[in-house]
C-alpha cells in the first residue's frame, strides 16, 4: 500500500528513492542503485513535498522506500539519471527489484483510473487497501493482474532458450512466455504457449514459483516441462532465434533475481545432479 507522508523532513538519512519521470525511474550514474539520501540532500524533491508517499509491506509496515511521480517535470540531481524501469529493475539489487515494481504498478494503477469508467465522476483513492472508489455510483477498481505463464524446457543436459524480437542486437536469450486467455487454464497456456512460439512438444509441466512483473501488470507463474517431441519452429512475430544450449554453456540470460534467472538455474541444478 501507499500512505502519504505528512512531513518528508522526517525521513531518515538512510531512506531509499523513488523518483519517476514519465515512466522512468532515477538512479545512481555510478552504480546503478535508486538514491538513498536524507531529505536535505534532495532539494529539487522540495517543491514535492505534499506528494510523498510511504510505501508499505503486504502487512501495512513502513519499508524505508518512499515514492514520488515529479511527471514531465524536469528534474536535475548531481550524480543520478533516469533510466527505464527495466533497466533500474535489471541494474538493482534483489530487494529493489521487487519494491521498484509495486510502486511502478501502484502508480501505473492510480494514473490510468483517475475517472469512473461507468459515469466518468472523478475517482477518490480508498485509503485501507489498494482501489479507487466512485462516489457518485458506486463503482470500486483493483489493480489490474494479468497472469502470464513462464517456462523453461530441458532436456537431457540442455535447455531451450529464446531470443525475442526486442533482444536481437543484445544477444539475450531467455526462457518461453505468454499471457494466459480467458477460459484457460495455467497448464494449457504453458502447453498452447510453447507450441506457438518454439513449435515443440512438452511433457511433465511442474509449477515452480511465481513473481509479479510490472509490464505493466503481469504475474509470471513459472513452470519447468521436459521436451517431448518436435523440432524448434519459431514465431517469427514473437521470437528472432531459439536454440538448444548445453547448461554448461549459456548465453546471456536474464539475472538471477527474476524468475526467468531463476528457471534457468534450477534446470542447470538439475542436468548437473
Amino acid at each position: 500500500m501507499l500512505s502519504h507522508v505528512a512531513n518528508p523532513s522526517l525521513c531518515s538519512q538512510s531512506s531509499t528513492w523513488i523518483i519517476v519521470s514519465k515512466g522512468n525511474v532515477l538512479v545512481s550514474q555510478e552504480t546503478g542503485q535508486l538514491p538513498e539520501l536524507g531529505w536535505d540532500a534532495l532539494v529539487p524533491l522540495h517543491a514535492y513535498h505534499d506528494e510523498i508517499a510511504n510505501l508499505k509491506d503486504f502487512d501495512g509496515n513502513e519499508t524505508g522506500f518512499y515514492l514520488v511521480d515529479v511527471g514531465a517535470e524536469p528534474l536535475t540531481l548531481q550524480g543520478y539519471e533516469f533510466v527505464s524501469l527495466r533497466q533500474a529493475m535489471m541494474n538493482t539489487n534483489h530487494e529493489p527489484f521487487g519494491v521498484i515494481g509495486r510502486a511502478w504498478q501502484f502508480l501505473h494503477f492510480y494514473n490510468t483510473h483517475r475517472f469512473c469508467g461507468r459515469c466518468g465522476t472523478a475517482m477518490t483513492r480508498v485509503d485501507w487497501e489498494v482501489a479507487v472508489h466512485c462516489h457518485q455510483c458506486g463503482h470500486r477498481c483493483y489493480p489490474r493482474v494479468s497472469p502470464c505463464v513462464i517456462v523453461a524446457i530441458y532436456r537431457k543436459g540442455q535447455i531451450l532458450l529464446a531470443q525475442g524480437n526486442r533482444h536481437q542486437t543484445s544477444g539475450f536469450f531467455s526462457t518461453i512466455a505468454g499471457f494466459v486467455e480467458s477460459g484457460e487454464s495455467l497448464e494449457q497456456a504453458v502447453v498452447r504457449e510453447v507450441y506457438e512460439e518454439v513449435g515443440v512438444r512438452i511433457k511433465k509441466p511442474e509449477y515452480f514459483g511465481s513473481q509479479p512483473w510490472p509490464f505493466p501488470h503481469a504475474l509470471m507463474v513459472g513452470y519447468l516441462a521436459e521436451w517431448q517431441e518436435g523440432d524448434i519452429v519459431i514465431d517469427e512475430h514473437e521470437i528472432a532465434q531459439a536454440h538448444w544450449f548445453d547448461v554448461e554453456n549459456l548465453p546471456k540470460t536474464p539475472p538471477k533475481f527474476s524468475i526467468a534467472g531463476q528457471l534457468i538455474e534450477q534446470v542447470v541444478q538439475r542436468q548437473n545432479q
